[in-house]
């Protein structure tokens, strides 16, 4: 019943007032809308509604979908991933294989080691990191292992390397929200999710408000114990060759301390791995 739980998340997230309706003297026992309130801003009977939220998802049009989709002021990562759930329940064939195990090229490997001066990295599946050159495992000290989302919700060197731990650790469970959504018969999904709710309080929590990120761009902000404070933009582009294997670069404002703080963190880098 993910379709349900996604629905009844949205709707709780949206106040009367912000889609015009008048208002009601009445007690709400729910935050949010009203099921009767979604339905007659979809144009849908209150009937036909709940049952949708309950799990009957099969023989809906997709011109109620959207329907629903408006009246929940969904944004478009929100929408692909509502039709990645519902596409799941009802009907597709989910693969009974293990997902084979990714790879990066030897071409992309050369070349993003031959960036020197930003940090990089190929990011996989679950946030797996399939490779990186010097400077990311320079600016990520305390990341020894493979999952990105395993260091940063369960590791104590990402509360210490992240000045807004909380605000990107929210960050990575709307990414993998959303990546389940069209990877249900994932079976690295499956394990990480279950380590990632035994070990981390925030991840149940936000879990279950089904929010979703596609993360492409931004900046994000470092506290590194050898060069101390910085903020770093970062650009997310597809790999030609699997569109589930993308390249991260971060990069500072030119001229900026965090510039100065970069060329400092690499050469900090070269001289320890001489040494």
């Amino acid at each position: 019943m993910a379709v349900g739980e996604f629905l009844r998340a949205r709707r709780a997230r949206i106040s009367p007032d912000a889609v015009g309706l008048p208002l009601d003297v009445r007690p709400r026992r729910v935050p949010g809308l009203r099921r009767e309130e979604v339905a007659s801003l979809a144009g849908v009977s209150v009937d036909y509604y709940v049952k949708l939220e309950r799990g009957h998802t099969r023989g809906v049009s997709r011109s109620v979908w959207e329907a629903l989709a408006r009246a929940l002021r969904l944004d478009e990562t929100e929408r692909a991933h509502l039709y990645d759930l519902i596409a799941a329940e009802t009907g597709q064939i989910l693969r009974r294989e293990p997902l084979p195990r990714q790879r990066v090229s030897p071409r992309l490997l050369n070349l993003v080691n031959s960036l020197d001066q930003v940090p990089a990295m190929v990011q996989g599946r679950c946030m797996d990191v399939l490779a990186a050159n010097d400077l990311f495992k320079a600016l990520y000290v305390g990341f020894t292992g493979r999952n990105m989302a395993r260091f940063i919700l369960l590791d104590p060197a990402a509360k210490a390397l992240y000045p807004d731990w909380p605000q990107v650790a929210r960050s990575v469970v709307a990414i993998l929200r959303l990546y389940a959504g069209s990877h249900l018969d994932d079976p690295g999904l499956t394990t990480l999710i279950e380590d990632l709710s035994r070990g981390s309080d925030l991840f149940r929590q936000v879990w279950g408000e089904h929010s979703v990120d596609r993360h492409a761009d931004g900046r994000k902000r470092f506290r590194h114990p050898v060069v101390g404070e910085l903020t770093l933009n970062y650009e997310t582009f597809l790999a030609a060759g699997d569109p589930e294997q993308s390249v991260v670069l971060f990069h500072a404002d030119p001229g900026s301390p965090s510039a100065d703080a970069l060329r400092l963190l690499g050469s900090w880098h070269a001289s320890t791995t001489k040494a």
